[in-house]
């Protein structure tokens, strides 16, 4: 949905000017902005001018010098365009302005800066405009030439600021509007959210009475056979039909919206729909037989022609518009051709209904053909609105003298819809969102959103257009997103079954996050979705396992069909979409669930929704061992360092082969940390090193041990001991520290690793790694014999790896 921020201030007066203010606000009250556009961002310094005089230049036959009234000043344009003439009104870029693109529609970003300059030798001080060098096109002002300059109408004011005039001083707003908030697909219900969310006045436009002295039922019937599919139909008839262009603020308003004005009754139908989100349908009434509307299901394998110029092949599911004789449209998608509006309309039928949307829906995607209208008719509009709608389009008719009205309307609306009611209840909802919101400050944000109030019975009245409040919760939510969500604090929920608190598993959550964050790692956020195409950025091969993943019955497309078996592509995309972006030291966490089928297809047993904590990084500093450092913080913060060993891996396609390591605890595999593979990081588009890690978190919640033991201070000195250790290079550190440990003896209570070299004095293919070993004695002082004894022992068992002390 898309909203002129100028029409929107008609409704809203005082709204703000700033795009900016406005988008913020609206998204933080519930109305997501997606992107905001300023038509004239590209443009400056271009105003309305008058060509006075065209002589041919002396030396170019394609080119002519212009004299050219400004306002101010009469100045030199040469120019090549073929369709100047003298007396023409034209937009004119002066000295220093710019303009925003080029001839073949091309938007050029910054604009183009126009200077003064020569053409073949003749001053030319400035430049007249074509419309796509004022950043727009032919689709929305029809009357501009093909690859010519735009000829503005006889009224424009000489001088006068080209821009304002053409209404391209403008801020186009997109919105993502979910399908529940249908009064939202409309400018009024766009207004109504503004005026409450800047708190300002809402003021809908004014409907006068409008209709003659005769009767619509003198010139035509209706009749609805099937009422399921038709809840309300309304028609009132328009005849002496002046076909003529609409009045500028109509087009302009039109071609905000992205809309060609086309004459005023297309128009005045376009512009009802997008200022009431209600479609309307306009009718020829001499083309209609017996002057009968009949609505009812299409005869099935019967045929018609859509105003496009189809023919459709129709089946008894198609809810139809006809007349006494035929099809004329279908309802809520097309009309047909032979009831369409001409040159030659004199007198024409406004429809304006309510029908089924699944309905409209199922029947638009049979016959291939998706329109505005099908596309508002399938949410579920509010036939309430169908009225308005219709008597703001004769409103309009009268006003634009596009034809007479005639008295009367004829509305077919058996089972009408009606406010309904809700509980108010205030101290529930500050319970329900942890709040204090006093009683009458909740009243007064639910009263700006035209919510009425019984205090007899203490009951809201939800207005027919807000289809989406149907409970308690919903009354919650528009009170907290008027609060501002940001101003409710995070609490725990309370109930009479839970006495409150953090499970272990939540607890466990938070000091992962605790841990990564003061380690400098960002939290992110990812898709649980993704595509097939993962498993071969990762190098996995056929009959991985990782490949056994679930399939998503209805994908929002290609990239996101199936459920991720392994947490790494949300965080190696958003690290090369940083790497790109030049951001030089990125660290990222996750903390998300992966999703493994116990079998497929699945049946009713569900899959195994395991909770990772996965981290990603780059940058200076960064490394195998500063990532494992960060999973040792983990560890010891959760009481599960006393069993964990670090193993080599090379099971793994996406890690780099001999950087990289199992996670064991108590001989189950928790995790694995190490480098990306170079062929994976290439893949993602990442240029240097990547470190990640993965913690299964089920398991932790398996281990995880907060006892802890007081241990008094040492009594007894430390008898301290450094070994000089020369290994094969490819001997694990780790392999080497187990040996301590197991040969060192009850009193050996530390081992420290100080010194890492390779290069002379040491031979090739071994390395020397340096240890400083703790020996400690709770009740008395270790004799050298103690130690040496241990000593021993290590050294033994170290010359059966060919490890030796280093000379």
């Amino acid at each position: 949905m898309r909203t002129s921020l100028k029409w929107l201030q008609a409704m809203v007066p005082g709204l703000t000017n700033d795009p900016k203010e406005f988008c913020d606000a609206m998204t933080l009250s519930g109305s997501k902005v997606e992107y905001y556009t300023a038509l004239d961002q590209d443009l400056d310094k271009i105003v309305i001018g008058q060509v006075k005089k065209i002589e041919k230049h002396p030396d170019a036959d394609h080119l002519v010098i212009c004299q050219v009234d400004v306002g101010d000043k009469t100045i030199q344009i040469v120019t090549g365009a073929q369709n100047v003439s003298e007396g023409a009104k034209v937009p004119v870029v002066l000295d220093g302005g710019r303009v925003a693109g080029s001839h073949d529609g091309k938007r050029t970003e910054g604009g183009i800066k126009i200077k003064k300059g020569k053409l073949r030798g003749v001053e030319s001080d400035g430049m007249m405009c074509s419309i796509e060098e004022l950043g727009s096109s032919r689709e929305v002002f029809p009357d501009a030439p093909v690859n010519g300059l735009y000829i503005m109408p006889d009224d424009a004011p000489v001088g006068g600021d080209a821009v304002k005039y053409l209404g391209l001083d403008d801020v186009v707003v997109e919105y993502e509007i979910t399908n529940n908030r249908i009064d939202c697909f409309s400018l009024i219900g766009l207004a109504r959210e503004a005026a409450a969310t800047f708190n300002l006045p809402f003021n809908p436009p004014e409907i006068k009475e409008v209709g003659n002295s005769e009767n619509v039922n003198d010139y035509i019937s209706v009749e609805v056979e099937n009422r399921d599919l038709c809840r309300r139909y309304t028609a009132r008839v328009v005849k002496n039909i002046q076909l003529a262009p609409s009045p500028r603020w109509m087009q302009e308003r039109l071609r905000s919206q992205g809309i060609r004005p086309i004459n005023n009754i297309v128009d005045i139908t376009n512009y009802v729909m997008e200022e009431y989100g209600q479609p309307m349908h306009a009718y020829d009434l001499d083309t209609i037989a017996g002057h009968k509307i009949i609505v009812k299901n299409a005869t099935e394998g019967s045929k018609f022609v859509t105003l496009d110029g189809r023919e459709h092949v129709l089946d008894k599911d198609m809810l139809m518009i006809n007349d006494a004789e035929k099809p004329i449209g279908f309802a809520g998608i097309m009309g047909g051709q032979d009831s369409m509006i001409t040159d030659d309309v004199k007198t024409m039928v406004f429809e304006s209904a309510t029908f089924n949307g699944t309905n409209i829906r199922l029947s638009a995607k049979r016959l291939g053909t998706r329109t505005e209208a099908s596309g508002m008719f399938e949410k579920g509009l509010d036939p309430n609105n169908a009225i308005e709608a219709m008597n703001r389009a004769c409103d309009l008719i009268e006003e634009l003298g596009a034809g007479e009205v005639v008295g009367g309307v004829i509305d077919f609306y058996p089972e009408p819809v009606k406010p309904w009611r809700i509980k108010f209840e205030p101290d529930h909802t500050n319970a329900f969102l942890g709040t204090d919101i006093p009683r009458e400050q909740q009243l007064g944000y639910l009263k700006k959103l035209e919510l009425g109030y019984d205090e007899k019975t203490e009951e809201l009245i939800i207005p027919t257009f807000r289809q989406d409040l149907l409970s308690f919760a919903d009354i919650s939510e528009e009170i907290a997103r008027y609060f501002g969500y940001a101003n409710v604090a995070t609490t725990l929920p309370k109930t009479s079954a839970t006495a409150g608190g953090k499970s272990l598993k939540m607890e466990l959550e938070d000091i992962a996050k605790d841990v990564a964050e003061y380690c400098g790692f960002s939290q992110a956020y990812c898709y649980s979705f993704e595509s097939r195409k993962v498993f071969d950025k990762l190098l996995l091969p056929a009959d991985a396992p990782e490949r056994k993943a679930i399939e998503i019955q209805n994908p929002l497309g290609e990239d996101f069909s199936i459920m991720r078996t392994l947490p790494l592509n949300g965080l190696l995309t958003s690290l090369s979409t940083n790497f790109n972006r030049r951001n030089e030291n990125v660290s990222l966490y996750e903390l998300g669930n992966i999703y493994i089928a116990k079998s497929l297809p699945l049946t009713t047993e569900l899959p195994d929704e395991r909770m990772q904590w996965t981290l990603a990084s780059y940058g200076d500093g960064e490394d195998f061992y500063s990532m494992k450092g960060v999973v040792e913080e983990f560890l010891d913060k959760v009481g599960m360092t006393d069993k964990v060993t670090y193993v080599p891996s090379k099971n793994r396609p996406y890690l780099h082969p001999g950087r990289c390591a199992d996670i064991i605890y108590d001989g189950v595999l928790i995790g694995y940390l190490g480098e990306l593979h170079p062929t994976v990081a290439a893949n993602y588009a990442i240029k240097t090193r990547v470190y990640i890690a993965d913690i299964d978190m089920p398991y932790v919640v398996k281990f995880a041990n907060f006892e802890k033991k007081y241990t008094g201070i040492a009594n007894f000195p430390a008898s301290v001991r450094d070994l000089s250790l020369v290994m094969p290079k490819n001997t694990p550190a780790g392999d080497v520290e187990k040996i301590f440990y197991a040969e060192g003896g009850e009193h050996l209570e530390s081992v420290k690793l100080f010194d890492v070299y390779e290069g002379a004095q040491v031979a090739d293919g071994y390395k020397s790694i340096s240890y400083r070993l703790t020996f400690r004695a709770k009740d008395r002082s270790l004799s050298d014999t103690d130690v040496n004894d241990a000593m021993d022992a290590i050294l033994k068992r170290l010359e059966s790896m060919d490890i030796t002390l280093r000379s």
